[in-house]
């Protein structure tokens, strides 16, 4: 009986000893689940940007509006009869307070 007692904790051990850290243990498992959300995250944020850049496209190749936002963003165009004024920050100044 305790040689069978014996064998069977042997085969408990070796058991545990794969689960905890052997191949394909709990700890291997957890990491991958882990990388698996990151990659799924970042998955869904390009999915994002590229839905936002389709619909640029589709902006772009239908009407003239967007075109007209990006002229008038990116290269400064206006149209005619109207005015532009360009806002120039300085230096911002600070008021100090005395305690007299």
């Amino acid at each position: 009986m305790k040689p069978l007692l014996l064998l069977g904790c042997l085969l408990l051990g070796l058991m545990q000893y794969r689960l905890w850290w052997g191949d394909n243990s709990l700890a291997e498992y957890f990491h991958l689940e882990h990388q698996i959300a990151e990659q799924q995250q970042n998955n869904d944020e390009l999915d994002a940007r590229n839905q936002a850049l389709k619909e640029e496209i589709l902006d772009l190749r239908s009407g003239k509006e967007a075109i007209e936002e990006r002229a008038r963003n990116e290269l400064g165009f206006i149209k005619k009869g109207e005015t532009f004024y360009r806002v120039v920050g300085g230096e911002q100044r600070s008021m100090t307070v005395s305690n007299n």
